[in-house]
């Protein structure tokens, strides 16, 4: 349930002879797109309840099955600004067809992943596919809709987001219970290539062409490097339970920090030329957007390394099967529906003070969790159901505005590529909160001096993480009230 991309690409260019379409074809058009976004969105929950039958069939160690979500979620980041750049320049219809081909090929891989290592590879594959895929979404819906019909479909967008948060958990709970024609967890990802197909078919035939009149070209060397540095900071975090802390650990993170630097002085190089970077350095010395930037790591880094943690304890300590999980997070899903509404309303009055309070809901249902696990006993559905929907309701009130009450600091003519580093930077965060609290997560219950872990282990490593992760949503309420107080009136 990490963030899933804003509808901002970062681009900043004008339509070329923009094609609107109307009635039945614009209804299969947005039905094409929708489809593929519903596809990534579950792919971003589905994976972590069915993490632990991964690991058993496959002998992963838990480093590999925190690889196993970072990856997606890194790469996908990685991707989107570029990914949205070339369909800008080559034609987004020609790039949403040839994403959605690679993830349904990278989708079959998946499935048929020998090894861990394979897993991990294909899943990033999967992360950079989408991130080709994602961005023409939003680029197909503002240039084939005419401007009174893209509310309708951008709400309809918000839609699927809901109805993927609710299905990833129970779908792959159940499709790893059932064990279809004996395949388990590997219909996770078997079940993308009919949907792909289908929609490759009918994307063919009713989607419009469209591109932008901008000749600029997508910084591809940009990307790379941040996803580099990135790469770097990450690989010893997660690897410390293995590798320990060596000489070799702390090179790789100051390698990560000098690829870094070398991507900002390239990005500054491109905006010297009058190019498009990845990121324009100038952003940063905007004051809400440098904060913005700061708790969009904080808050979406605490989301995705709470469902993979939770979903361990609740399969590997209590016991519970893939399904009965999905059961135990739908509470957080259907909270986070139940404001979503409620804080999209409020944010042009209110954004700030949605965005405070709901990591202020998301800290206290932690400290809630905590402590209905941390006496080692299985604290039953209603109580862990409890905990969840309190969570649900603070992820509803302050996700979807996250971003435009940033860009309220944001000059018009800089709103669109702020929101899309902001976007990518919500995945990044994801990457980042899985490889460190993760990492807190496993080194806790690993480290336990009782033999083989057991549910007071699994509990107490839980709890370790739940006071983290609130303890860092009571600082993201802190940074966040830096920002303007209402949403932007120039966001999509």
């Amino acid at each position: 349930m990490t963030g899933s991309p804003s509808p901002r690409t970062g681009t900043r260019t004008t339509e070329a002879s923009p094609t609107h379409i109307a009635g039945s074809g614009a209804t299969m058009a947005l039905s094409v797109v929708l489809f593929a976004s519903f596809m990534d969105l579950l792919d971003a929950t589905i994976v972590t309840v069915a993490a632990p039958a991964m690991a058993r069939d496959l002998g992963a160690g838990d480093a590999q099955i925190q690889w196993t979500i970072a990856a997606y979620t890194l790469t996908l980041g990685a991707g989107l600004i570029t990914g949205g750049r070339l369909g800008d320049q080559y034609g987004r219809k020609r790039l949403f067809l040839i994403g959605l081909a690679g993830f349904m090929v990278t989708s079959a891989l998946c499935a048929l992943a020998a090894d861990p290592g394979m897993l991990i590879g294909m899943r990033a594959g999967q992360g950079l596919t989408a991130g080709i895929m994602v961005p023409q979404v939003f680029g197909i819906i503002r240039a084939s809709f005419a401007p009174g019909e893209r509310a309708k479909a951008f709400g309809a967008y918000g839609a699927v987001q809901g109805l993927a948060s609710v299905a990833g958990p129970l779908l792959g709970g159940l499709l790893v219970d059932i064990d279809l024609f004996g395949l388990g967890w590997r219909t996770i990802f078997w079940v993308n290539v009919p949907v792909s197909i289908l929609a490759l078919v009918l994307g063919a035939k009713v989607l419009p062409e469209s591109r932008s009149a901008s000749t600029a070209r997508p910084d591809l060397p940009g990307a790379l490097l941040a996803a580099t540095g990135i790469l770097l900071l990450l690989l010893p975090i997660i690897q410390t339970g293995t590798w320990g802390w060596t000489w070799a650990s702390y090179a790789l993170l100051a390698a990560g920090i000098i690829v870094l630097a070398i991507f900002l002085a390239h990005e500054r190089r491109l905006t010297g030329r009058g190019d498009e970077p990845v990121l324009d350095p100038a952003l940063l010395r905007i004051r809400a957007f440098a904060v913005g930037l700061s708790a969009s790591v904080l808050f979406f880094g605490g989301i995705g390394s709470y469902f993979l943690t939770l979903s361990v304890y609740l399969q590997n300590g209590t016991g519970r099967s893939a399904w009965e999980t999905g059961l135990v997070i739908l509470p957080y899903a259907l909270g986070s529906i139940v404001t979503s509404g409620l804080g999209v309303a409020l944010a042009a009055k209110a954004g700030r003070t949605l965005l405070v309070a709901g990591s202020l809901t998301i800290a206290a249902s932690h400290l809630i969790l905590w402590s209905v696990v941390k006496d080692g006993t299985d604290p039953g559905y209603w109580l862990l159901a409890l905990a969840l929907s309190v969570g649900g309701l603070g992820l509803g009130l302050a996700a979807p505005v996250l971003v435009n009450v940033v860009l309220a600091g944001v000059p018009g003519r800089d709103a669109g590529a702020a929101g899309g580093v902001l976007s990518t930077v919500n995945q990044i965060g994801g990457a980042v909160g899985i490889a460190a609290l993760g990492t807190i997560f496993f080194t806790s219950v690993t480290g336990s001096a009782t033999g083989a872990p057991a549910l007071p282990d699994y509990g107490h490593a839980l709890g370790i993480v739940l006071i983290v992760s609130a303890a860092l949503y009571l600082i993201t309420a802190l940074v966040l009230l830096a920002l303007p107080k209402a949403a932007a009136e120039h966001a999509e």
